[in-house]
């Protein structure tokens, strides 16, 4: 996947935005991120990741704990190349919806989370 085709993807996702924060492109739910990229440094980008997850993750070439962000909970993935796109997918929509599921259930309930 390309970054232009990761964008796409990001941005395909119900409720999802996009923004500059701290020079960094960021795609958001609600104004919280859920992924941000680097995009003066290439396709490095941080996304939130399931802290039981973290160790295999982190294993991997290419990826590690993100710097500046929640210790365990947060990846950084040096480009999207370093991922299948079936496996970036997943990722991102996992980010997408831990980030979600920290809101209010009144916001939760409009992008159709149930209790």
């Amino acid at each position: 996947m390309d970054i232009e085709s990761f964008r796409e993807y990001c941005l395909s996702l119900p409720g999802t935005t996009e923004g500059m924060k701290w020079d960094h492109l960021c795609f958001m739910i609600e104004e919280k991120i859920y992924v941000i990229i680097a995009i003066e440094e290439g396709s490095r980008f941080s996304i939130k990741c399931n802290p039981d997850d973290f160790d295999a993750l982190t294993a991997r070439d290419g990826i590690q704990q993100a710097y500046h962000l929640a210790k365990r909970q947060w990846i950084q993935i040096a480009s999207v190349d370093v991922l299948n796109d079936k496996e970036l997918k997943a990722l991102v929509a996992g980010s997408r919806a831990m980030v979600l599921a920290k809101l209010p259930k009144k916001v939760q309930a409009k992008y159709g989370v149930t209790a």
